[in-house]
């Protein structure tokens, strides 16, 4: 099955000062351009980047990327909008790795971790990365998925579908902290970062 991806950074960026967090550094890339390239090298097709109120900077810095934009005019109702945004331009026949861009810090064997257990489990719908028993982001999605998500309230958060697919949603226990380090703040992208560069990873 082909695999496409879904970077989210639609929103304003409120609480992480008013600055983009999709052009905060992770080593010597943003953290927009990290998340693109992980997903370009993984063969993903398309790549799409879902963008809000910061889109002139954020398609400055794609700008020689072979990604698809795309705007959430109503960003402002909740992230499921700008979600659904996204899903719309992604083919039939496609899953999803849908990876917000207030989690830069993921290995890139986490992915390679979610495309295994998708690849070798028929009945899941539904790859949720753990650590520490905490369920993070990136996050796979089977294709029979992307119709629930579009079915949503635009204020509606993911997680109210998953009581519905029960145990279609695999919980994939991974050795990866970025899963679980949201950049919702700039102290929580300092404590993220220093301990990215702890473990010596690009």
């Amino acid at each position: 099955m082909r695999t496409s991806a879904l970077l989210l950074s639609g929103g304003a960026s409120t609480r992480f000062g008013g600055a983009p967090k999709a052009l905060a550094p992770v080593g010597n890339r943003s953290a927009i351009r990290r998340m693109v390239d992980l997903s370009l090298d993984r063969g993903y097709d398309p790549v799409v980047v879902v963008v809000g109120p910061h889109r002139g900077p954020i398609a400055h810095e794609l700008r020689e990327l072979r990604v698809d934009l795309v705007d959430s005019e109503r960003w402002f109702e909740g992230r499921t909008a700008s979600i659904q945004a996204g899903l719309e331009a992604i083919p039939d026949g496609c899953d999803v790795l849908f990876w917000p861009v207030d989690h830069p810090f993921v290995s890139p064997r986490t992915l390679e971790r979610l495309e295994a257990a998708a690849d070798g489990d028929a009945l899941g719908l539904w790859f949720l990365p753990t650590f520490e028993d905490r369920g993070g982001h990136p996050v796979l999605w089977k294709e029979d998925v992307l119709p629930k998500v579009l079915e949503l309230r635009t204020d509606a958060p993911l997680r109210s579908l998953v009581p519905e697919l029960g145990p279609q949603v695999r919980r994939l226990a991974v050795d990866d902290p970025g899963v679980i380090a949201a950049i919702d703040t700039p102290e929580a992208y300092r404590t993220a970062y220093d301990a990215w560069r702890a473990r010596g990873e690009e």
